[in-house]
This record gives structure tokens, C-alpha cells and sequence, in this order.
């Protein structure tokens, strides 16, 4: 991992009051991947930590931190702080102003170059700043408006940006049926082998159906590649009416590719999947919460899209709503999963919990994927009380104390 750091020191001299006092720790900071740079180097992109020497450099270091700001705004602040020198007394004082002024951060606490617990939480920071910068360079496709049901998560380009950092990019749907149109009868045919030849089974679809979602995915490819984008959103049930098809695989061959695609035009949801996947290197999977138990603390989800790395094995369905198309039921494995909600009118709030899959079903009056989640940290009702909208994104494993974290001081 290559990093930036720069000691922090005051103003005056003495014994006690220099950089000599984190030189140990610095030579570490070097052999893990640091490089040392002044003010004069922070034009360079890498994540930057400054290492709190001594007391009395609040200042010295919004100084600091205001020249750095002009390179790379919005980047959250690392301080590293030891036990010696007061070191972590002017970290408490200069964070807390940096807070105030709108700037994240956090401290961490390194007692010296033999604290691996130390350094490992710093190197984890680190990582976690990296994250938000991407995020601050990501592109999101927007293809079509948000579906018009979606009256709680369809925020303008402007809030994604301010508060999240995407650009949302957005592209018509006149222009992804022009795509679809172009599609050759050579790419159809080997996107119908990708679609159907790990599948365990096809029910509804017919060989016209498989065609048409395939000329749908490689549509949606291309748009991918011409505009960059990072993530994409479909406004998906447009294509129901205009050529009685689905974006489902599209969009799970997207986010299997690592380009997050979320559904409905959901930029929110979109914008989730994103965020936990940087962060956690995991596969998304965005579906709707459809029964849910406040007693036992259970929650179903369902969904005719997913990822199929994310599955042990998948059969191909119609798309439920509409009985059209091509729909995954896929099979999640049991185990450890993580599920949030992003939401409010600046996308300012979350929901967050923990659990483990506990089943799987197979329901036909619901999305063809579906899983029961019994939550083990974190409360189903609180999706009654004060609901952020519609769609849940989960992840496998469990992550809650990392998105926490990274939530509380790199937003």
C-alpha cells in the first residue's frame, strides 16, 4: 500500500518539541509503504497521514491541512497519534476543530513501531480513505429516469455529488434502444450461451426471450464503456412496454464484471452497492424487503437480479411482475450477510444490520430470488418507525462495524 506522510511539529524548538521523537516510527511508516513528502508534495494523490509529533501543532497542521485541500478536496484527515509529547492531546484539539469546519477524519492511536494492532488499524484507515476518493472520482450511469414509485429515492445529480461524490452521468433510454438495435445476431448468440450455459434450468423463458436479453446486456455493455461508468442504474421496466424484454441479466452480468448495477433507476440503492463494495470487496445484491417479523427479528428479501457470483447455482425464470422476460432464481449460500439502506432527503441517513441466512425460497407470489434473514445485530422494526425507502442492499459476511466506522468519519 503506498501512502504519504508528513510529521507535524511545532513552531518552536526544544528538547521534546521535534520530529526526533517519531523517528522510529516514521523508519516504520517507510517500510510499509509511506513516503515522506513537505507541503511542496502534496500535489501527489496518494493518501496522506500526518503524524502528530509533539503539542502545540494544531495550527502547523491546518495549515497543512488547508494546502493539501487544494490538491485534493474532500480527501478525510488521518492523524496519527503516539503517547508521548502530547501528541494526543493536540490530535483531540485539532480534529475536533477540523470536525467543525465540515471535515472528516479520525485519530488513530500507534504507540510505536512495535504496535502491529497500531499500524494495522492505521494501513485499515488508510484503505478507508482510498475508498472515499474513489467514490469522489466515480461516474453512475443514470439510463432513463427513476422509476416514478420511487417517491422516496430519487435524489438530483447534485445531492449524489455533494454528499457521496459520484457524477451521475445521464443517458436516455432513446439512446440504450438504439444500442439494443445494433446488437449482431453473433454477439445474441454468444450472449445466450453466457446466459444459459452454467444455469441449472430454464421454466418460462424462450429462445426469443433469451435473444432479446441478451441484445439488452450487451446494449447496456456498451454504454458502460462509453461513458466510464463506474456504476449504472436502469430505469428497467421501460423495456417491458417497448420490447416486452428485462434488464435483469444485464444487470447481474454487469455487477458480476464489477461495474455495480442497480435497478428501477434506484441511484440511491446504486450508490450503496457501490459503497459496500469498495469497501468490503464484496458482491451486492440489491432486492426488495418483502415480509418481515418484529417478534423474531426477521427479514425477507427478494429480487429477479443478482449477481450470479454470488450464488451456488441459479435456474432462468420470466421476470415475476410481468411474467416476460428473463428473471434469476438463484440459490444464496447460508451463512453471515450484511444488509443496509442508505436514504433521507440529502442521503444523509442509514440503516444497518447484521444477521445470517437462514433459508431460501422459493415463493411464486415473489421475486424468483428470495432468502430469509434472521438479523443478529440491528432491528427489522426500525424498517416500520422511520423507513429510508424501498430497496436493501446485502452483502455476505459480516461488516457492520467497518461500514460504521467509515460512515461516522469519511462521509
Amino acid at each position: 500500500m503506498r501512502f504519504l506522510y508528513t510529521p507535524v511539529i511545532p513552531p518552536f524548538g526544544g528538547a521534546g518539541q521535534n520530529e526526533s521523537v517519531i523517528a522510529d516510527l516514521m523508519a516504520e511508516l517507510g517500510s510499509r509503504g509511506g513516503e515522506r513528502v513537505s507541503a511542496e508534495g502534496f500535489e501527489d494523490p496518494a493518501p496522506l497521514v500526518y503524524v502528530m509529533a509533539t503539542g502545540g501543532t494544531e495550527r502547523t497542521l491546518l495549515d497543512l491541512q488547508a494546502r493539501r485541500s487544494v490538491f485534493r478536496a474532500g480527501e478525510p484527515v488521518v492523524l496519527v497519534a503516539h503517547p508521548g509529547n502530547n501528541s494526543l492531546p493536540a490530535s483531540l484539539e485539532v480534529l475536533a476543530r477540523l470536525q467543525q469546519d465540515g471535515v472528516p477524519g479520525r485519530i488513530v492511536f500507534v504507540r510505536g513501531p512495535q504496535d502491529e494492532a497500531g499500524l494495522a488499524t492505521l494501513e485499515a484507515a488508510i484503505a478507508d480513505v482510498t475508498v472515499r476518493m474513489r467514490l469522489l472520482d466515480t461516474r453512475v450511469g443514470l439510463v432513463g429516469e427513476p422509476s416514478d414509485w420511487l417517491v422516496a429515492s430519487s435524489p438530483d445529480a447534485d445531492v449524489v455529488r455533494e454528499t457521496w461524490g459520484p457524477t451521475v452521468i445521464a443517458i436516455g433510454m432513446d439512446e440504450l434502444e438504439a444500442e439494443i438495435d445494433a446488437v449482431s445476431a453473433d454477439t445474441v448468440e454468444a450472449g445466450v450461451a453466457s446466459l444459459s450455459g452454467d444455469s441449472t434450468g430454464c421454466v418460462e423463458p424462450t429462445p426469443g426471450d433469451l435473444a432479446d436479453v441478451a441484445r439488452v446486456t450487451s446494449a447496456m455493455e456498451a454504454l458502460v464503456e462509453r461513458y466510464d461508468l463506474d456504476a449504472v442504474s436502469l430505469r428497467c421496466f421501460d423495456l417491458l412496454v417497448s420490447r416486452e424484454t428485462t434488464g435483469c441479466f444485464a444487470l447481474s452480468a454487469l455487477t458480476d464484471a464489477g461495474v455495480m448495477a442497480g435497478c428501477e433507476g434506484d441511484l440511491v440503492s446504486t450508490v450503496g452497492m457501490l459503497w459496500a463494495n469498495l469497501l468490503t470487496g464484496e458482491l451486492p445484491w440489491m432486492a426488495n424487503p418483502s415480509e418481515l417479523d418484529e417478534t423474531a427479528d426477521t427479514l425477507k428479501l427478494a429480487h429477479c437480479t443478482i449477481a450470479r457470483g454470488m450464488l451456488e447455482r441459479y435456474r432462468l425464470r420470466s421476470h415475476f411482475e410481468s411474467g416476460q422476460g428473463v428473471g434469476i432464481q438463484g440459490d444464496l449460500p447460508l451463512g453471515p450477510v450484511t444488509v443496509l439502506r442508505i436514504g433521507g432527503a440529502e442521503m444523509e441517513a442509514l440503516w444497518l444490520a447484521e444477521g445470517e441466512i437462514v433459508a431460501r425460497g422459493d415463493a411464486e407470489n415473489l421475486c424468483r430470488t428470495q432468502v430469509d434473514i434472521a438479523l443478529t445485530d440491528g432491528a427489522v422494526s426500525d424498517l416500520l418507525h422511520t423507513p429510508l425507502g424501498n430497496h436493501i442492499v446485502m452483502i455476505r459476511g459480516h461488516h457492520a462495524a467497518h461500514l460504521a466506522d467509515w460512515w461516522d468519519t469519511m462521509l
